[in-house]
């Protein structure tokens, strides 16, 4: 279903880019030398379609850096969760084999029967 909803979403993108292609292919000067524009120091002549495709992929660039460095917050965050949790579960593997709980006994080293269970009351 997934693959359905992609391609059909996918394939009338792929037509537009294909059309913006074909209608674009004419060479064009894109010049980074505002000081002369009759002879540009640093020029490169590329089909039009060629630089509207770099533009985007630059931008899709930018904006994945971008986002990643915003959510750096995040990452150290779960960093940090993640550590805790090895310490505690590590702390708890100490001290289930410091003192085991042998059958039979309940808290305190108490022995309980089956008719002194402690149970909590039933929600209301």
């Amino acid at each position: 279903m997934i693959r359905f909803f992609k391609g059909l979403v996918l394939l009338p993108v792929a037509v537009v880019v294909v059309a913006l292609a074909v209608a674009n292919r004419d060479a064009v000067r894109l010049s980074f030398d505002p000081f002369s524009p009759d002879m540009p120091v640093f020029s490169v002549t590329l089909p039009l379609y060629v630089i509207l495709f770099i533009a985007v992929g630059l931008g899709v660039l930018l904006g994945g850096c971008g986002a990643w460095l915003g959510q750096s917050g995040t990452r150290r965050t779960s960093a940090e969760r993640r550590r805790e949790i090895r310490r505690l579960e590590g702390e708890t593997a100490r001290l289930r084999t410091a003192a085991p709980n042998p059958v039979g006994e309940g808290l305190h080293g108490l022995s309980r029967g089956p008719s002194e269970r402690v149970a909590l009351p039933a929600p209301r």
